[in-house]
């Protein structure tokens, strides 16, 4: 089994690092690059940076947020929120991003993930999947999009499946009922993307104790864990969560 990644969470607005419930409620959580180095010296694998409102303000990723965290740490970076293009995905990545996420985009234009595979790599391309459950749907769990203010009328297992066909190398699934509730991880949504696929599944959205990372592994299948607020607000540290799947038997980096 590969090691288990740790991903700190960067969402952002107006750029000052925020953190909502359920993707609304949103309340400062402090500076983004004194955060990104700080969870580089705690020893975080890779680092997320999502532009929350870049789509719902229909504008572009801000470069500034991402050239002035990248160029002060060695992590892998992920970066999405208002990417729509091929130039986008140019621009993102010449910022100093290691990796673009796409959301609402891919859904409206799925060829996109095609060309963005094609011209960079499976490796530099995740696709981030917001959920909400649907009872309607066959897997049971619907794609939102619009920074999770419209349905998308998609099934999110179906989706998931059609993102790892035309190229993604990673996917993202985000569940809004779990989003910033400390009450773990939404496992049966997890689980149901990560089975469906055999590319790495991030886990997010909801994490708030130790367990719920082991859980996030074991029964979410998810290969890297991605969390905010319980490292924002100084609740858990990475160390602590490293130290804890090792102790479970589960392979981390240190």
């Amino acid at each position: 089994m590969e090691p288990i990644k740790i991903m700190p969470c960067l969402d952002m607005k107006e750029g000052r690092v925020v953190k909502g419930v359920h993707f609304v409620d949103l309340r400062d959580a402090g500076d983004p690059v004194e955060h990104a180095v700080f969870y580089q010296q705690e020893g975080a694998d890779e680092l997320a940076m999502l532009d929350i409102a870049a789509t719902l303000e229909n504008r572009k990723t801000r470069l500034e947020w991402v050239k002035n965290v990248s160029s002060r740490i060695t992590l892998p970076l992920t970066v999405g929120g208002g990417i729509a293009s091929l130039e986008d995905i140019e621009l993102v990545l010449a910022a100093g991003a290691a990796r673009v996420s796409l959301n609402s985009a891919a859904v409206k234009d799925p060829g996109l993930i095609d060309r963005a595979a094609k011209a960079y790599g499976p490796e530099r391309l995740t696709i981030a999947i917001d959920g909400k459950r649907n009872p309607a749907m066959p897997s049971g769990f619907e794609v939102v999009v619009a920074g999770g203010t419209r349905p998308a009328g998609l099934d999110a297992v179906a989706w998931a499946r059609e993102c790892e066909a035309r190229g993604a190398g990673t996917l993202l699934p985000t569940s809004m009922d779990g989003d910033g509730t400390r009450q773990g991880y939404d496992l049966p949504f997890t689980r149901a993307i990560a089975e469906a696929v055999s590319v790495p599944v991030i886990a997010s959205g909801g994490a708030g104790s130790l367990e719920h990372f082991h859980e996030a592994v074991v029964e979410g299948r998810a290969r890297i864990l991605l969390a905010a607020s319980v490292f924002h607000f100084r609740l858990l540290s990475i160390r602590q969560v490293k130290e804890y799947l090792h102790s479970r038997g589960l392979p981390v980096i240190f």
